[in-house]
């Protein structure tokens, strides 16, 4: 199924503030494009290095630009397509911090 991406905006918002990342994001969105997922597992087989997260959470981490970034998303599968929820963006520092100190995830404000 196609692959639905919710709030493209929060990429390109981190992109903004943060233009090495620009490449590694634009290529995820360019892979993203070409998804075509049926289940949770095929998740992994588009994006080798990304973790889903504990039974039934629908949570998926992406490692991105060599692991330099990290983005935690939601994901649903519907009828036609899967939608994807953009729930955090940041660096693997940030990420390793939130991890560290048991936050929750929320979307990243700029």
């Amino acid at each position: 199924m196609r692959v639905h991406l919710i709030k493209t905006e929060t990429i390109e918002d981190f992109a903004l503030l943060n233009p090495q990342s620009r490449i590694p994001l634009a290529a995820w969105l360019s892979k993203l494009k070409f998804a075509d997922w049926q289940n949770p597992a095929d998740i992994q087989d588009t994006f080798l290095k990304a973790d889903l997260l504990g039974s039934g959470t629908n949570r998926v981490v992406f490692n991105i630009g060599g692991n330099n970034y990290r983005m935690i998303c939601k994901y649903l599968f519907g009828d036609k397509q899967v939608h994807l929820f953009i729930c955090w963006l940041g660096s693997h520092a940030e990420y390793d911090q939130i991890c560290k100190n048991g936050n929750q995830f929320s979307v990243k404000k700029y």
